[in-house]
Protein backbone atom coordinates (compact mmCIF):
# COMPACT_ATOMS: atom_id res chain seq x y z
CA UNK A 1 0.00 0.00 0.00
CA UNK A 2 1.63 3.84 -0.46
CA UNK A 3 0.76 6.66 1.39
CA UNK A 4 -2.19 7.84 -0.56
CA UNK A 5 -4.55 6.75 2.16
CA UNK A 6 -3.25 9.58 4.59
CA UNK A 7 -4.32 12.34 2.43
CA UNK A 8 -7.92 11.05 3.42
CA UNK A 9 -6.92 10.55 7.04
CA UNK A 10 -7.87 13.95 8.47
CA UNK A 11 -11.79 14.31 6.75
CA UNK A 12 -12.09 15.70 3.23
CA UNK A 13 -9.06 16.13 1.09
CA UNK A 14 -7.89 18.83 -0.83
CA UNK A 15 -6.13 18.11 -4.20
CA UNK A 16 -4.57 20.30 -6.79
CA UNK A 17 -3.09 19.73 -9.87
CA UNK A 18 0.05 21.48 -11.18
CA UNK A 19 1.84 20.92 -14.73
CA UNK A 20 5.49 20.42 -14.16
CA UNK A 21 7.76 23.62 -15.37
CA UNK A 22 5.16 26.02 -16.10
CA UNK A 23 6.28 29.01 -16.18
CA UNK A 24 9.49 26.89 -14.95
CA UNK A 25 10.60 24.03 -12.46
CA UNK A 26 12.03 26.24 -10.00
CA UNK A 27 8.20 27.70 -10.01
CA UNK A 28 6.60 24.43 -9.89
CA UNK A 29 8.44 23.56 -6.70
CA UNK A 30 7.62 26.58 -4.98
CA UNK A 31 4.16 26.08 -5.83
CA UNK A 32 4.08 22.50 -4.67
CA UNK A 33 5.49 23.45 -1.40
CA UNK A 34 2.61 26.57 -0.93
CA UNK A 35 0.05 24.16 -1.58
CA UNK A 36 1.55 21.64 0.64
CA UNK A 37 1.59 24.60 3.57
CA UNK A 38 -2.24 25.87 2.86
CA UNK A 39 -3.61 22.60 3.34
CA UNK A 40 -3.29 20.41 0.36
CA UNK A 41 -3.81 16.74 1.15
CA UNK A 42 -1.99 15.09 -1.93
CA UNK A 43 -1.11 16.81 -5.02
CA UNK A 44 -1.32 15.82 -8.76
CA UNK A 45 1.88 16.87 -10.42
CA UNK A 46 1.19 16.70 -14.51
CA UNK A 47 4.31 15.54 -16.71
CA UNK A 48 3.81 17.66 -20.13
CA UNK A 49 2.91 15.72 -23.45
CA UNK A 50 2.43 16.88 -26.71
CA UNK A 51 -1.08 15.75 -27.38
CA UNK A 52 -3.00 15.36 -23.51
CA UNK A 53 -6.53 14.62 -24.87
CA UNK A 54 -8.40 15.00 -21.45
CA UNK A 55 -7.18 18.14 -21.26
CA UNK A 56 -8.82 21.62 -22.06
CA UNK A 57 -7.13 24.42 -23.64
CA UNK A 58 -6.06 25.90 -20.49
CA UNK A 59 -4.09 22.71 -19.16
CA UNK A 60 -3.09 22.44 -22.88
CA UNK A 61 -1.29 25.81 -22.71
CA UNK A 62 0.55 24.70 -19.62
CA UNK A 63 1.50 21.65 -21.25
CA UNK A 64 2.50 23.46 -24.66
CA UNK A 65 4.48 26.53 -22.30
CA UNK A 66 6.40 23.44 -20.25
CA UNK A 67 7.81 21.54 -23.27
CA UNK A 68 9.06 24.83 -24.95
CA UNK A 69 10.79 25.75 -22.00
CA UNK A 70 12.44 22.41 -22.16
CA UNK A 71 10.64 20.52 -19.75
CA UNK A 72 11.97 16.57 -19.80
CA UNK A 73 10.76 13.70 -17.48
CA UNK A 74 14.40 13.28 -16.88
CA UNK A 75 14.31 17.06 -14.56
CA UNK A 76 10.67 16.76 -13.21
CA UNK A 77 12.20 13.30 -11.51
CA UNK A 78 15.27 15.61 -10.40
CA UNK A 79 12.22 18.04 -9.53
CA UNK A 80 10.30 15.32 -7.53
CA UNK A 81 13.42 14.31 -5.71
CA UNK A 82 14.11 17.42 -4.35
CA UNK A 83 10.65 18.66 -3.27
CA UNK A 84 10.50 15.18 -1.01
CA UNK A 85 13.80 16.65 0.71
CA UNK A 86 11.02 18.53 2.98
CA UNK A 87 7.29 17.83 1.02
CA UNK A 88 5.95 14.98 3.02
CA UNK A 89 2.19 14.88 1.36
CA UNK A 90 1.66 12.38 -1.12
CA UNK A 91 1.93 13.01 -4.71
CA UNK A 92 1.09 11.43 -8.03
CA UNK A 93 1.97 11.88 -11.19
CA UNK A 94 -0.58 12.52 -14.47
CA UNK A 95 0.34 11.90 -17.43
CA UNK A 96 -0.38 9.84 -20.52
CA UNK A 97 0.48 6.17 -21.98
CA UNK A 98 2.74 7.31 -24.17
CA UNK A 99 5.26 9.02 -21.90
CA UNK A 100 5.47 6.12 -19.71
CA UNK A 101 6.02 3.70 -22.57
CA UNK A 102 8.56 5.91 -24.79
CA UNK A 103 10.69 6.46 -21.14
CA UNK A 104 10.48 2.35 -20.71
CA UNK A 105 7.84 1.24 -18.25
CA UNK A 106 9.84 -0.80 -15.64
CA UNK A 107 12.63 2.56 -15.60
CA UNK A 108 9.81 5.34 -15.12
CA UNK A 109 7.46 3.00 -12.52
CA UNK A 110 10.83 2.05 -10.22
CA UNK A 111 12.18 5.65 -10.35
CA UNK A 112 8.61 6.90 -9.45
CA UNK A 113 8.53 4.92 -6.48
CA UNK A 114 13.06 5.72 -5.93
CA UNK A 115 11.57 9.10 -5.67
CA UNK A 116 8.87 8.95 -3.63
CA UNK A 117 5.56 9.47 -6.28
CA UNK A 118 2.80 7.63 -4.80
CA UNK A 119 0.40 6.77 -7.26
CA UNK A 120 -0.28 7.27 -11.59
CA UNK A 121 -3.13 8.60 -13.25
CA UNK A 122 -2.77 7.82 -17.32
CA UNK A 123 -6.27 9.33 -18.43
CA UNK A 124 -5.82 7.85 -21.67
CA UNK A 125 -5.11 4.40 -20.48
CA UNK A 126 -8.70 2.17 -21.07
CA UNK A 127 -9.70 0.30 -17.69
CA UNK A 128 -9.41 -3.15 -20.16
CA UNK A 129 -5.81 -2.86 -20.78
CA UNK A 130 -4.20 -1.34 -17.89
CA UNK A 131 -2.30 -5.04 -16.90
CA UNK A 132 0.76 -3.74 -19.28
CA UNK A 133 1.17 -1.30 -16.10
CA UNK A 134 -0.07 -2.88 -13.52
CA UNK A 135 1.99 -5.30 -12.71
CA UNK A 136 5.05 -3.21 -12.86
CA UNK A 137 3.15 -0.80 -10.69
CA UNK A 138 2.65 -3.67 -7.69
CA UNK A 139 6.24 -4.51 -8.40
CA UNK A 140 7.65 -1.12 -7.02
CA UNK A 141 4.20 -0.28 -4.78
CA UNK A 142 3.35 2.60 -7.03
CA UNK A 143 -0.91 3.06 -7.21
CA UNK A 144 -2.36 3.01 -10.53
CA UNK A 145 -5.65 5.42 -10.06
CA UNK A 146 -8.72 4.55 -11.71
CA UNK A 147 -10.69 7.30 -13.10
CA UNK A 148 -14.47 6.44 -13.28
CA UNK A 149 -16.21 8.95 -15.96
CA UNK A 150 -20.34 9.69 -16.46
CA UNK A 151 -19.78 7.65 -19.23
CA UNK A 152 -19.15 4.48 -17.25
CA UNK A 153 -22.43 3.60 -16.49
CA UNK A 154 -22.43 -0.87 -16.09
CA UNK A 155 -18.83 -0.89 -15.68
CA UNK A 156 -18.22 1.27 -12.31
CA UNK A 157 -18.35 -1.24 -10.14
CA UNK A 158 -15.95 -3.17 -11.87
CA UNK A 159 -13.49 -0.56 -11.52
CA UNK A 160 -14.36 0.39 -8.15
CA UNK A 161 -13.65 -3.59 -6.89
CA UNK A 162 -10.41 -3.31 -8.70
CA UNK A 163 -9.35 0.42 -7.85
CA UNK A 164 -5.92 1.09 -5.66
CA UNK A 165 -5.20 3.99 -4.10
CA UNK A 166 -7.93 6.03 -4.25
CA UNK A 167 -10.78 6.44 -7.29
CA UNK A 168 -10.56 9.57 -9.33
CA UNK A 169 -14.38 10.70 -10.50
CA UNK A 170 -14.53 12.73 -13.62
CA UNK A 171 -17.56 15.35 -12.80
CA UNK A 172 -19.08 15.82 -16.15
CA UNK A 173 -18.11 14.50 -19.60
CA UNK A 174 -15.48 16.34 -22.20
CA UNK A 175 -11.64 17.30 -21.24
CA UNK A 176 -10.77 19.61 -18.23
CA UNK A 177 -11.30 23.49 -17.44
CA UNK A 178 -13.61 25.18 -14.86
CA UNK A 179 -18.04 24.99 -14.96
CA UNK A 180 -20.04 27.36 -14.06
CA UNK A 181 -22.18 24.51 -13.15
CA UNK A 182 -21.72 20.86 -12.65
CA UNK A 183 -24.94 18.81 -13.58
CA UNK A 184 -23.84 14.92 -13.73
CA UNK A 185 -25.51 12.82 -10.96
CA UNK A 186 -22.43 12.44 -9.01
CA UNK A 187 -24.19 11.05 -5.94
CA UNK A 188 -25.14 8.18 -7.71
CA UNK A 189 -22.09 7.31 -9.01
CA UNK A 190 -20.35 7.79 -6.12
CA UNK A 191 -23.42 5.55 -4.18
CA UNK A 192 -22.36 2.12 -6.75
CA UNK A 193 -18.38 2.98 -5.75
CA UNK A 194 -19.32 3.24 -1.80
CA UNK A 195 -21.00 -0.28 -2.49
CA UNK A 196 -17.81 -1.59 -4.27
CA UNK A 197 -14.47 -0.41 -2.60
CA UNK A 198 -13.73 1.23 0.45
CA UNK A 199 -11.31 3.25 -1.08
CA UNK A 200 -11.87 7.18 -0.81
CA UNK A 201 -13.37 9.08 -3.96
CA UNK A 202 -12.40 12.71 -5.25
CA UNK A 203 -14.02 14.52 -7.93
CA UNK A 204 -12.37 16.38 -10.50
CA UNK A 205 -13.21 17.94 -13.59
CA UNK A 206 -14.52 21.21 -13.58
CA UNK A 207 -14.10 22.66 -9.66
CA UNK A 208 -13.01 25.70 -9.83
CA UNK A 209 -14.65 27.76 -6.68
CA UNK A 210 -15.14 27.28 -2.95
CA UNK A 211 -18.43 26.73 -3.04
CA UNK A 212 -18.03 23.99 -5.91
CA UNK A 213 -15.29 22.38 -4.01
CA UNK A 214 -17.27 21.91 -0.89
CA UNK A 215 -19.98 20.49 -2.76
CA UNK A 216 -18.47 17.84 -4.47
CA UNK A 217 -16.32 17.21 -1.09
CA UNK A 218 -19.67 16.84 0.41
CA UNK A 219 -20.59 13.79 -2.10
CA UNK A 220 -17.47 12.18 -1.96
CA UNK A 221 -13.85 11.96 -0.19
CA UNK A 222 -12.33 14.85 -1.82
CA UNK A 223 -11.96 17.64 -4.50
CA UNK A 224 -9.62 17.65 -7.24
CA UNK A 225 -8.72 21.55 -8.94
CA UNK A 226 -6.41 21.64 -12.13
CA UNK A 227 -7.37 24.03 -14.51
CA UNK A 228 -8.28 26.99 -11.91
CA UNK A 229 -4.41 26.51 -10.27
CA UNK A 230 -2.95 26.33 -14.14
CA UNK A 231 -4.76 30.09 -14.76
CA UNK A 232 -3.48 31.47 -11.43
CA UNK A 233 0.36 30.68 -12.75
CA UNK A 234 -0.43 31.69 -16.11
CA UNK A 235 -1.47 35.20 -15.00
CA UNK A 236 1.23 35.98 -12.18
CA UNK A 237 4.05 33.64 -13.92
CA UNK A 238 6.72 33.37 -11.18
CA UNK A 239 5.06 34.75 -8.94
CA UNK A 240 2.42 32.52 -8.44
CA UNK A 241 2.97 30.22 -5.79
CA UNK A 242 1.89 32.86 -2.66
CA UNK A 243 -1.43 33.67 -5.12
CA UNK A 244 -1.86 29.46 -5.15
CA UNK A 245 -0.91 29.16 -1.68
CA UNK A 246 -4.18 31.48 -0.46
CA UNK A 247 -6.61 29.73 -3.06
CA UNK A 248 -5.55 26.39 -1.84
CA UNK A 249 -6.11 27.81 1.54
CA UNK A 250 -9.72 28.83 0.73
CA UNK A 251 -10.42 25.83 -1.34
CA UNK A 252 -9.54 23.86 2.21
CA UNK A 253 -11.55 25.67 4.42
CA UNK A 254 -14.13 25.38 2.31
CA UNK A 255 -14.17 21.65 2.47
CA UNK A 256 -13.70 21.87 6.39
CA UNK A 257 -16.40 23.90 6.39
CA UNK A 258 -19.02 22.34 4.46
Amino acid sequence: MSNIYKAFENGKAFIPFITCGDPDLATTAATVRAAARNGADLIELGIPFSDPTAEGPVIQGANIRALAGGVTTDKIFDLVREIRQDVTVPMVFMTYANVVFSYGADRFIATCRDIGIDGLILPDLPFEEKEEFLEICHTYGVDLISLIAPTSAGRIAMIAKEAEGFLYIVSSLGVTGTRSEIKTDLASIVEVVRQNTDLPCAIGFGISTPEQAAKMAAIADGAIVGSAIIKILAEYGTEAPAHVGTYVKSMKDAILER
